[in-house]
This record gives structure tokens, C-alpha cells and sequence, in this order.
């Protein structure tokens, strides 16, 4: 069972800390997870909050046998440097540093380390996340299973190539921002047409919600949802001109474009 495995979290900031709160609503107990944090109130508070050790660096890739890595990227090198030799090769390594190959720390680990490289977002705070996992070249099938396991507890997961895992951080890693972005425009345009601003959002947050339930229940393809809407000659139609004439759709692809791109700059510094 997963559950026998060790786990200490390197660089507990939010979302190592969301992933320990998971582990333990999905049963794992406080003596199997340990984490890492460089300020000693913040230590304090995450032994308090969930009962766990938290360790220094060194203790915690002596003693975990599945060692996550949740520090900043830049913050990596300077931490692989100094700890990259003392990782016992049979650990398993799990980066959720974004836009960091698995090829970065398999220079830096003992020959035949396993690395999985995992990108999650920012709905992981509330189990709802999407988490693409990807193995590197000493990663077995059954350490990407439990990879797996580990972020089950805060949302879904999916299997990728890594050399996808830069449109993925453009796609589903940034994404959450692309909404947030779209519903402050629509709540600005419902106080434009008349709204107040807390009614406004309450109507736009509601229908964000709900059509991405219909979304990922009803198994239909979004462009047969967005004509269930649209009457002939009705008020959606009119909107959905608007959008095309000012080309929201060609914006998009770039934006995510941009953001795949600006990964595999970040990806390329490392290399």
C-alpha cells in the first residue's frame, strides 16, 4: 500500500502544505509525512496544524523514501546542490517546481534515482485540481502509480509525455488565471449594463460553476452546449459575432501560445 511509504514534503509553502492536507484526508497517517520549511514559525504552525515532524533538509531525504520537491525553481539549484549526493538512489523524487525537467535533478541526484515531474494548479486549495504526471527515464511504472496517489486527494490526475508537460503548464497550470481573468471582465461589463457589483458576480460565478459541471458530466462537446444557448437571431448569437469580430479566439491560442513558450524558456534554463 501506498500508505507504507514515507513521504516528506521539501519547501512545505502552499501547495506543499495542500498536499500534505490531502495525504491526510485520504488516510495517510502524521507519522508517514514530514516536511521541510526554512522559518521556524512556519514550522511551528504546520507540526500544530497536522501533527507532523517537520525536519531539516537532510533528515528528510535521509528517512523519505518518496521526497517532494515544492521549493521555487530558482530555488532548486542551490538546493539540489546541496543535497542532490545525499538522496539514497531507491528514493523516489516527486518535482512540483514548475517548468523544471526531470533531466534538471537526474543530473543533480545519484545515478538511476527516479524523478516524476508533476504539475498541478491552484484549485488543488479546494480538491479540485488538475494534475498532469510525467515520469522521467529511471521512473517505474508502479512509482508513477503512486505519484499518482499521492495527488489524487486533490482533484484529478492525468498521465502525459513530459515533453507535453510545457503546453500543460500553459493549458491547465496558468489556466485558473485565465478564468479569474474572464469572470473580473464579465462582472465589469454586468455593473456597465447596470448591476450591481456583488449581484454581477454572484451571477457570473454561479454560471461558471454550473457550466462546468454540465461540461465535465453531460459528455457532450462544448460546441453543442454553446448552441443549446444560442437561438437564431437571439441574444447570445449577437454576443458570439461581437467575440469573433474582435478575434477572443485567435487571443486565446496566442495567450496560451505565450505562456507554452515562456515554459520552455524557463525549461531551457535549466536544461
Amino acid at each position: 500500500m501506498a500508505r507504507e511509504h514515507t513521504v516528506a514534503v521539501v519547501g512545505a509553502g502552499k501547495m506543499g502544505e495542500t498536499l500534505l492536507s490531502g495525504l491526510q484526508r485520504a488516510g495517510w497517517p502524521p507519522a508517514r509525512l514530514m516536511a521541510t520549511t526554512r522559518r521556524p514559525e512556519r514550522a511551528a504552525e504546520l507540526s500544530e496544524r497536522y501533527g507532523i515532524r517537520v525536519v531539516d533538509n537532510e533528515t528528510a531525504v535521509a528517512t523519505a523514501d518518496v521526497v517532494t520537491i515544492a521549493v521555487k525553481p530558482q530555488d532548486a539549484p542551490g538546493l539540489l546542490a546541496a543535497l542532490g549526493p545525499k538522496v539514497p538512489a531507491h528514493t523516489l523524487v516527486v518535482s512540483i517546481c514548475a517548468g523544471l525537467p526531470t533531466s534538471f535533478f537526474e543530473k543533480h541526484l545519484p545515478a538511476g534515482t527516479p524523478v516524476v515531474r508533476v504539475m498541478s494548479n491552484t484549485p488543488a486549495l479546494v480538491d479540485e485540481a488538475m494534475t498532469a504526471i510525467s515520469g522521467g527515464s529511471h521512473a517505474t511504472a508502479e512509482q508513477l502509480a503512486l505519484a499518482e496517489e499521492l495527488f489524487t486527494p486533490l482533484g484529478r490526475t492525468i498521465r502525459v509525455p513530459e515533453s507535453q508537460q510545457d503546453a500543460v503548464t500553459a493549458l491547465s497550470g496558468s489556466g485558473p488565471a485565465y478564468f479569474y481573468f474572464l469572470v473580473e471582465a464579465m462582472t465589469d461589463a454586468g455593473i456597465l449594463l447596470g448591476l450591481p457589483r456583488q449581484v454581477a458576480y454572484d451571477l457570473i460565478v454561479q454560471t461558471v460553476i454550473g457550466s462546468a459541471v454540465m461540461l465535465r458530466d453531460s459528455g457532450e462537446h462544448p460546441v453543442k452546449l454553446r448552441e443549446a444557448v444560442t437561438s437564431p437571431a437571439g441574444t447570445t448569437i449577437n454576443a458570439i459575432r461581437e467575440l469573433e469580430d474582435h478575434k477572443v479566439r485567435a487571443a486565446l491560442i496566442a495567450a496560451l501560445e505565450a505562456a507554452r513558450d515562456r515554459a520552455r524558456e524557463i525549461a531551457a534554463d535549466y536544461a
